[in-house]
């Protein structure tokens, strides 16, 4: 767990934190936040449809001020961007700062984190997929291309994605010992920072302030000794964004549209997955 997250309001409940940390986790091969162990296990949750929902794309502020008040009552600030009205009747997706998006009822009474599954319909429905999505897709954008290290595609871009990394995980290693072959199918690969432990740190910050990042990416990888001089780096804000994105391990790939695809992936899984988002 990475100390920024630990200084925002969630430390005043310990259980809310560690399952704010793992809300929205998607099970894929990666690296977690707690330990230096890969993970390797497939989803079990229904395959998502296209988002089916007339919901409004506006926020209820009586929703807002009702979930703020209540976090309030309960001893502790916290800002909430919006409530979104859902499929389901009187369920709404809430954003936050400081914290993974999730689900509250109309009276912001009650924090419902994971997924919403509709059914009765071809397929099943995840009926936040296309929220959290959206949300990804605006927040990734924002995030100016000096903040990332990035690998441009070989020829024509055909995709990007974005990748949460940290320099000490090996799927991440894994991940970019391939970037050759990705870059070659016409992916652009935007690297984001993303220590999974307070020791990642200092090594992610020195990435991020050497005069070329990328030899230093590509020496952190390689297990390399990195020196470089303190700078006003990004990793923090980067793990910020990660945790509103429901990060909770390395790496994590986002395509340009907001979709989550991985973990890790082989360069031509990689490739198909981004390109049919």
């Amino acid at each position: 767990m990475t100390p920024l997250f630990r200084q925002n309001l969630l430390k005043k409940s310990p259980a809310l934190t560690k399952a704010s940390l793992m809300a929205l986790a998607i099970a894929v091969a990666g690296c977690n936040s707690n330990s230096t162990e890969a993970r390797n296990e497939p989803s079990k949750t229904p395959t998502s449809a296209k988002q089916n929902t007339s919901a409004s794309s506006d926020s209820d502020p009586k929703v807002v001020a009702a979930l703020e008040a209540n976090f309030k009552a309960s001893g502790f600030e916290q800002k909430i961007i919006s409530a979104i009205p859902t499929s389901m009747d009187n369920i709404y997706w809430v954003t936050a700062e400081g914290m993974p998006a999730f689900f509250s009822d109309k009276e912001g009474r009650h924090i419902i984190q994971g997924q919403i599954v509709e059914i009765g319909q071809a397929h099943p429905i995840d009926i936040s997929a296309d929220l959290i999505a959206q949300s990804a897709k605006q927040k990734l954008a924002a995030v100016d291309k000096k903040e990332m290290i990035i690998y441009p595609a070989k020829g024509a871009t055909k995709a990007v994605v974005y990748v949460f990394t940290d320099a000490d995980c090996p799927y991440c290693t894994k991940l970019h010992s391939e970037m050759s072959d990705i870059n070659a199918q016409g992916i652009e690969v935007r690297y984001l920072a993303w220590p999974r432990s307070d020791a990642s740190i200092p090594k992610m910050e020195a990435i991020w302030c050497s005069s070329d990042r990328m030899q230093a990416m590509d020496d952190a990888k390689a297990g390399k000794p990195l020196s470089s001089p303190k700078c006003d780096s990004p990793v923090r804000s980067h793990i910020e964004l990660g945790m509103s994105l429901g990060v909770s391990g390395t790496p994590a790939i986002f395509t340009e549209s907001g979709h989550q695809i991985g973990g890790y992936l082989p360069a031509k899984e990689l490739a198909a997955a981004a390109l049919a988002h």
